[in-house]
């Protein structure tokens, strides 16, 4: 029997240990698929415990690893001791937006004497600007906490310490050599810092930060002398996972304890604004990864796109109940709005990408598309290309872009590398994203600059064709019972890919249900066991070709296992990532 994908990706079925496999068994009295899935991930019997019930104090490093940490806690208890107005400074996507509400509902505890900066992304773009700092700086704050930002951000920090503002900086994205004169600089990728924690997003960075300064505040007796009930941080872990899981850094290690813990304070909904969100959004389940990543994240990231840039930081730091459903409806309402635009725009972006796919990295520009929706766009095209890509709107005199790649290219690095040799403004990122400003007679010397610094690096880069399954399972399998023991490897995500699987021989009987996201389609096997499949249509024109148009073929599809929760009953249904004719 041959298999073709209709996608051109090579089918290739995970290795497992069966000696492992046998060890979890008769040790662990794990079931036969959770003791694969475990040996497929590389996961150790004597390390499967703390996967699969990862513990905050199991994984939580002294906060103080991180160069600058205990300066940092230091400078802001001194800033607090001595009454300054502090301003934090965030960034306007969910990373940012989370790392500021960490700092903000910290504060709160014990603390008023603040204000949240939020800079407009179409009018002042990403991170302190010059101009945002003379603002700031001249409404009397001496003392600025950028969280998310500010690790290149030379020109406006030194003009802080040159008018006697103190700053520090709570960042994750790629350091230069150099530094801006700052007070302290906590960042897990700047050269001389040896934490090994450089995996952390900034929620994860700005959560570090508030336990470490928590830890001198108790040991300086701040909350018994001042009759203060120190803060629970662990009650903070839902904005850490938030802001972890739509950053899209590895699920492992910390990261992984972080978001699976957060998780667990989430369904107790104590923050008002997330509630409210989940409220409005009809979400009545135990959230998880992927509610987070694809529900709650838009809609906050909608703001910072479209809307006000702001919004998001707001909804998560606001205690008002009335203030929360106003902003999580304007945030719905500009996510609705946000969909029709990135629907125009990625039908020209990816007629472009055609022409470009033949490249190593796809470049594509236009005078036309909104800056807030180009990171969207560049993904989108990665996705479908599995190609580093660069999208580019030239909308103002300064052109803006965004940047996503593939593992084996760091494209924070060459954005950095960029800015060096003047090709660009300025700009900043990580190693899968990354986003720069830059003057339009310099767009295609930045693009030479770009190939080139691929072509270097092209021999250690494998682009990867695979799908790989975790298991071929029968129709039947689609249930509760397989469900559960999936779900005890989640969270999923970067690093922790969901498993994935093989239905083998399945006759198409109908369309159950279409609209313009997703096709629902009815199976049954050569048992005669039905099975519902559904296939989002986001870069899955072939797939979709095939169940329309193919009624006596027998396919064989692989993809994940879906609870569905709707009025309170559930259904598991199949979601197709690709698929194949038997011949």
């Amino acid at each position: 029997m041959s298999y073709q994908s209709v996608t051109g990706k090579n089918w290739a079925l995970n290795e497992f240990n069966s000696n492992e496999v046998l060890e979890y068994s008769q040790k662990k009295g794990f079931s036969s698929l959770l003791s694969k899935l475990l040996s497929i991930r590389k996961i150790t019997i004597d390390k499967s415990d703390l996967f699969l019930d990862p513990k905050i104090k199991d994984f939580l490093p002294n906060p103080n690893v991180l160069k600058d940490m205990e300066l940092a806690s230091n400078l802001l208890i001194n800033a607090i001791l001595n009454k300054k107005k502090i301003c934090v400074f965030g960034d306007y996507d969910v990373d940012g937006a989370s790392a500021t509400a960490i700092i903000i509902n910290f504060l709160k505890n014990f603390y008023d004497n603040y204000i949240i900066y939020i800079p407009d992304r179409i009018t002042e773009g990403y991170g302190p600007t010059l101009e945002a700092f003379k603002k700031i700086i001249n409404d009397g704050i001496n003392f600025i906490i950028t969280v998310d930002c500010g690790t290149t951000s030379f020109e406006a920090i030194d003009y802080a310490y040159n008018n006697n503002t103190e700053v520090i900086i709570l960042d994750h994205h790629q350091a230069d050599i150099s530094i801006p004169k700052c007070k302290a600089l906590v960042n897990p990728k700047q050269i001389n810092d040896s934490s090994n924690l450089n995996y952390l997003c900034a929620a994860g960075v700005a959560f570090l930060f508030i336990v470490s300064t928590n830890k001198i505040l108790r040991e300086k007796k701040y909350y018994t002398e001042n009759n203060i009930k120190e803060p629970e941080l662990l009650d903070f872990l839902d904005l850490v996972a938030l802001g972890t899981v739509c950053d899209v850094v590895p699920l492992l290690q910390l990261n992984r304890a972080l978001v699976y813990q957060g998780l667990k304070i989430l369904k107790k909904r104590k923050n008002i604004g997330i509630k409210t969100l989940f409220d409005l959004l009809n979400v009545s389940e135990a959230p998880n990864a992927y509610q987070l990543g694809f529900v709650i994240g838009p809609r906050i990231n909608a703001g910072g796109r479209i809307g006000k840039s702001n919004l998001g930081s707001l909804l998560l730091t606001t205690e008002d109940a009335k203030t929360a459903y106003q902003i999580a409806n304007q945030l719905n309402e500009l996510n609705v709005k946000r969909k029709s635009i990135e629907e125009n725009i990625l039908k020209e972006a990816f007629a472009l990408a055609e022409t470009e796919k033949n490249n190593d990295v796809i470049i594509v520009s236009s005078k036309l598309w909104h800056e807030g929706l180009i990171g969207i766009i560049a993904s989108r095209i990665k996705e479908k290309y599995s190609k580093p890509t660069i999208v580019i709107t030239e909308t103002n005199i300064i052109a803006k872009g965004s940047c996503r790649s593939i593992v084996g290219f760091d494209i924070g690095l060459n954005i950095v590398l960029a800015k060096q040799n003047n090709l660009i403004l300025k700009g900043g990122g990580h190693v899968m994203a990354a986003g720069f400003s830059i003057n339009k007679n310099k767009i295609s010397e930045f693009k030479n600059f770009i190939f080139q610094s691929y072509s270097k690096t092209k021999k250690n880069i494998n682009i990867n064709l695979d799908m790989n399954i975790d298991e071929i399972i029968t129709a039947n399998s689609v249930n509760e019972k397989t469900f559960e023991e999936i779900d005890k490897l989640a969270p999923f995500g970067s690093g922790n890919p969901e498993p994935r699987f093989m239905i083998e021989n399945l006759t198409p009987l109908k369309i159950n249900f279409e609209n313009e996201n997703l096709i629902k389609y009815l199976f049954k096997d050569n048992s005669n066991i039905y099975l519902t499949a559904l296939c989002f249509k986001n870069n899955k024109e072939n797939i979709i070709d095939y169940l329309k148009n193919l009624k006596n073929n027998k396919f064989n599809i692989i993809g994940r296992i879906n609870k569905n929760v709707w009025n309170k009953q559930k259904t598991f249904e199949f979601l197709i990532d690709d698929l194949c004719l038997v011949s």
